[in-house]
């Protein structure tokens, strides 16, 4: 079993902070950690936008990707929402089986 992140983008910290919370008490995340304060610079109906935002990193397993990003997009506030997984290549073994351990089986 592979560790994934999963990085999404949300509107707010508070946003960023109960989609992260809501996954790791499901299950869906071993570990959610919030980064605000960040902007985005975007293509969004034919023009270029720019917004605040904050960044949400998740920790899970690959298996899990599909069910965490339908749980996200069923609780997020944009119509479509920045969700994109990142395998994990490598890392602290003990680190790793602990997010096996910490989502759901």
């Amino acid at each position: 079993m592979t560790a994934t992140w999963i990085y999404v983008t949300a509107g707010s910290k508070d946003e960023a902070l109960s989609i992260g919370r809501l996954l790791v008490e499901e299950r869906l995340a071993a570990c959610a950690n919030v980064i605000p304060g960040t902007t985005a610079i975007y293509w969004w109906e034919g023009k270029v936008q720019e917004g605040a935002e904050a960044v949400l990193i998740l920790k899970t397993r690959s298996d899990l990707v599909d069910a965490a990003t339908a749980r996200i997009r069923s609780v997020h506030s944009y119509t479509c929402p920045c969700v994109l997984a990142l395998p994990v290549a490598d890392g602290n073994r003990d680190f790793l089986t602990w997010i096996v351990n910490e989502t759901r089986q």
